[in-house]
Order: C-alpha cells, then sequence, then structure tokens
C-alpha cells in the first residue's frame, strides 16, 4: 500500500508539472523550419530518464533493515576476465569480501617474468560485485612473506583513505572494516601505501562494482577488463626477470601497457568469445598509475557507455576515454562473426608495448551488415597500361629463387656460419620473440592482413633468400614486394633486437607456418648490418 501511495503520488507531480507548463494552443501549428524539434536521440533519452526515476523511487521505496538485521552472504569474486554474475536478490545485506595480498613473480610476457604485487593472486586483483544499499566488510590480509605493508583504498567508499588508513597492514598481519555503498557506478580498487605509484605499478587494483537496486540491463555477455602501464629495467621483450624501474615510472615512460597483468593476457587461445548476435558488457577499468586509456573495439561501435563508470550514458561510441584511476561500462551488440580487436587506440601501446586484446564471433554470417572482401586485382594507375602495372607485380628474378646456384651458395654459407648454435634452442628463444614483437603484424599462424602485412607462412619471398628477412628486421622494409604472388607496399620500420634476438626470430619463422627450413645466426645478422 505504502508503495502504490508514494507512485500516485508521483503520477500526480507529473500531471501537476505538466499543467503548469506553457501549453500549445490547440490549433497550433507544427514547428516551422528553423525552430528546435526533440530529436529521436534526445526522445530517447528523455524516456531513460523517466525510466531512471521510476527505477529510484521504486529502490527509495525499499525498506532499510537495521544491520544486525542483515542477511550475511560471502562476495562472489572473480579473476579476470569472468565477472560475477548479476545479483538477483532485491533487499541489501552484508557482505563479506576477503582479500589477501600476495608478492609472486609471474609471467609478463613469454620470456619476461616479473615480480608483481597482487590482490588474491592475480593481476588485476578479483572483481567484486554488491549492490547499492550493502553494507560491505572487508577483511585485509597480508601474508607473512611480503616484503612490505600493503592496504586497499576502494574508490566506492566515502571514508578516510576509501579504506586505505583502516587497512594498513605489516607482514603477517590481518586487519578490517565496514563501508556502506552509498552510490552504484563501477569503481577502482587500489593499493595506497607510500611509494602509492609504485605499489599500483606492481599490479595492486582491481574493480568493485555496486550494482544499481534495479540492476543493469541484461546481456548474453559480461567481461572484466584493467589496462595497466608496467615500468621494466629492461627494454619491452627483453627476456629474464625484469626488476621496477621507478625511474622509468617518474618520467612515465613504461616498457608495457597491458590488458589483465601482461601481455597475450586475452589473445590466441585465452580470447574472449561471444557468438553473433549477443549483446556484449565489458567493464573495463585502468589501474595506472600513470596513462590514460583511449579503450577501442576494432570492428565494433559502443551501443553506450557508462561514463567513467557512473549514471551519464553515452550512445554510438567510437573510443572512450578512461582516465587511470578510472573506469567504464560499455555495452554492444556483436552482429557478424569475426576476430574483433581490443586496444588501446594510443596506438603505438597496442602494436608496441602490448595492449591488444581479441574478442572472437562465432556464428552464421550476415553480408547484409558486413561483405567481407568483394573483389581483388591489380591497380591501373592514370598514365599506365594493364600491362605494365601486372608486371610491376610479378615474383622474383630467376637468380634469386630457390633450388638456384646463388641461393645455393648462400644457403650453404648460412649452415657453415651456424657453427654450433643449437636450432631447436634458437626456435624455442626466437618463438618469444616472435610474441613480443611481430605477432600484432603478422598473426599468431603468420598469416598477416590481407593487403597490409605480407604473410610469413609459407613465404617464398623469404624461403628464397634469408638474408631479406634479415634486412627486414634490422633495416626496415618499404615499397613494393611480391609475396605468394600478390604485391604488398607498406612498410615496416627497422626493430630494436639484438643479433641473437634477430637470429633466433627469423630461424623460428623460417622453421614454423609451413616455411621450408634454414637457421640465422648471430655472425648473419652482424655481417648485414
Amino acid at each position: 500500500m505504502k508503495q502504490q501511495t508514494l507512485l500516485a503520488t508521483l503520477i500526480a507531480s507529473l500531471f501537476a508539472l505538466s499543467a503548469c507548463s506553457p501549453q500549445p494552443a490547440a490549433d497550433a501549428k507544427p514547428a516551422a523550419s528553423g525552430q528546435a524539434v526533440a530529436s529521436p536521440a534526445e526522445t530517447a533519452s528523455a524516456n531513460t530518464a523517466a525510466s531512471e526515476t521510476a527505477s529510484q523511487v521504486a529502490a527509495a521505496d525499499e525498506p532499510e533493515i537495521p544491520e544486525d538485521q542483515l542477511e550475511v552472504i560471502d562476495a562472489v569474486m572473480t579473476h579476470a576476465p569472468e565477472a560475477p554474475p548479476p545479483i538477483e536478490r532485491n533487499h541489501a545485506a552484508k557482505v563479506m569480501v576477503k582479500m589477501e595480498v600476495q608478492e609472486k613473480v609471474m609471467k609478463m610476457a613469454d620470456g619476461v617474468e616479473y615480480k608483481y604485487w597482487t590482490f588474491n593472486g592475480s593481476v588485476p586483483g578479483p572483481m567484486i560485485r554488491v549492490r547499492h544499499g550493502d553494507t560491505v566488510e572487508v577483511q585485509f590480509a597480508n601474508r607473512s612473506d611480503s616484503t612490505v605493508p600493503h592496504n586497499v583504498d576502494f574508490h566506492a567508499v566515502t571514508g578516510t583513505g576509501g579504506g586505505a588508513e583502516a587497512t594498513f597492514t605489516a607482514p603477517g598481519h590481518v586487519t578490517s572494516f565496514r563501508f556502506k555503498a552509498l552510490q552504484p557506478g563501477l569503481y577502482i580498487y587500489h593499493c595506497a601505501t607510500a611509494p602509492v605509484g609504485m605499489h599500483i605499478a606492481n599490479g595492486m587494483y582491481g574493480l568493485i562494482l555496486v550494482e544499481p537496486k534495479g540492476g543493469l540491463p541484461k546481456v548474453d555477455k559480461e567481461f572484466y577488463v584493467v589496462q595497466g602501464d608496467f615500468y621494466t629495467k629492461g627494454k619491452y621483450g627483453e627476456a629474464g626477470l625484469q626488476d621496477f624501474d621507478m625511474e622509468k615510472a617518474i618520467k612515465e615512460q613504461p616498457e608495457y601497457v597491458v590488458f589483465n597483468g601482461h601481455v597475450g593476457s586475452i589473445a590466441g587461445d585465452n580470447a574472449l568469445k561471444a557468438t553473433a548476435g549477443d549483446k556484449v558488457r565489458i567493464f573495463f577499468g585502468n589501474g595506472g598509475p600513470n596513462l590514460v586509456s583511449s579503450f577501442h573495439v576494432i570492428g565494433e561501435i559502443f551501443d553506450t557507455v557508462h561514463v567513467e563508470g557512473g549514471d551519464l550514458i553515452n550512445r554510438n561510441v567510437q573510443t572512450t576515454l578512461v582516465p587511470a584511476g578510472g573506469a567504464a561500462i560499455v555495452d554492444f551488440k556483436v552482429d557478424v562473426p569475426g576476430s574483433y580487436t581490443l586496444v588501446d587506440h594510443s596506438i603505438f601501446r597496442a602494436f608496441n608495448k602490448g595492449s591488444l586484446g581479441q574478442l572472437k564471433v562465432d556464428g552464421e554470417k550476415n553480408p547484409s551488415i558486413y561483405t567481407g572482401q568483394l573483389t581483388e586485382g591489380v591497380y591501373q594507375e592514370a598514365g599506365k597500361s594493364a600491362s605494365d602495372a601486372a608486371a610491376g607485380s610479378q615474383a622474383a628474378p630467376a637468380s634469386k629463387a630457390a633450388g638456384s646456384e646463388p641461393a645455393k651458395k648462400e644457403a650453404a654459407s648460412e649452415k657453415a656460419d651456424a657453427g654450433k648454435a643449437d636450432k631447436s634452442a634458437q626456435i624455442k628463444l626466437g618463438e618469444a620473440v616472435y610474441k613480443a614483437n611481430c605477432i600484432a603484424c603478422h598473426g599468431p599462424e603468420g598469416k598477416g592482413v590481407e593487403g597490409a602485412f605480407p604473410p610469413l607462412a609459407g613465404s617464398d619471398y623469404l624461403n628464397s633468400d634469408h638474408k631479406r628477412g634479415i634486412q627486414a628486421v634490422v633495416k626496415g622494409l618499404s615499397g613494393k614486394i611480391t609475396v605468394n604472388g600478390k604485391e604488398y607496399n607498406s612498410v615496416m620500420p627497422a626493430v630494436a633486437l639484438k643479433d641473437d634476438e634477430v637470429a633466433n626470430v627469423l630461424t623460428f619463422v623460417l622453421n614454423s607456418f609451413g616455411n621450408k627450413g634454414g637457421q640465422v645466426s648471430a655472425a648473419d645478422v652482424a655481417k648485414a648490418r
């Protein structure tokens, strides 16, 4: 009865407001050209606002339960990229959150390790999902093998330090505090022990969703992704256990910018998965500590974005800015199958520092939305005949072809120069170099990108002359080349690798992807320089 009375009051208020507003005359004409008319987007926005108001009224009518009478439940916490399921209950609860700090060595990239500081053993820390109005009790433990004190600052907390002061915890100790989730939204949490930047840069961050009482719109798939920038002593891809570099952090010059803690965390076999027709939601956070993210999914448009994780909703968005220490909720429908790449569109970070992910979508094709390539042929430029254009796309001269005398001599020379180098070891090391430096353009299977990046798989260009690969990596390559009968005209910049790294990655390529085999030595590379 109370709820019915409140709703009746709301309806009466709306009628009163309508009556007090200026009304057009009964015979008023349609708005003349140049006069403001509500657009469909404005109408939709108004409808959304009305819906949100009704939801807020219903939420306001929810009875307040004394804290000592709240149902006590354990928080459902998930490791990225999994998100906790939507909350089904329609009442407040006391939610118990257990957090444990663990300092541990994990993989940053293939062949590269880093000592992360983590919440619950992962980077990012677990995603926590509570309901607006819940009381949240945090039990915060710092393992005895930790080297320094830690704490946690929840951006969802109203109170001193977001809980940082209450949870300042020495190694081997445990602390606790409670807070009430007063405002819905998606919030970062992070360690705030001095030096704060160093703790965050070592991976101490995650997301907590304070779900609105009426819930979020239903979707088919939800994912949890957090970006972070890392500052290692060694350069990007340099093998071994890497230490934190405070000077690079202060200068805001990260070697790695990655999703979910390490290179390739949501790519290849770890890619996010959906089916055509699915509505997808990504809870996206930016742990920082320094960089702002330009979050974009190549081949998709965000239907809605909860800007900075709050109530403001933007629509039909290509790229959304997410500040360090901030978050956003992005929803979109995947209409057609394919591989969609998640990037920080500050694009060198994606292709040179690691902020690449994949959403693989299966299902039926829909050519009414997207056809894929329809035609391919030789472009006839103005002033050139068709025969001239075709001549430019012919294969390499026969004198350089596989099996020719020059090629045989070069192969023999390469074999001699390789000396005692262990080919199998080179291939293994080269695979790590490939994944760190080459996979973004040439792909995990060496297939490249049609019309842009030539394939390395079954490449007649590389198989006929191994020195071409050395030159391309060491000195870069631009202009027209023909690979497997198709012409490519793009730019490959020189890659800053040591002689042995160049030798290893080329040996890996020559012995992978259906290529004919071979071996490149560090001496070969040094000679080519």
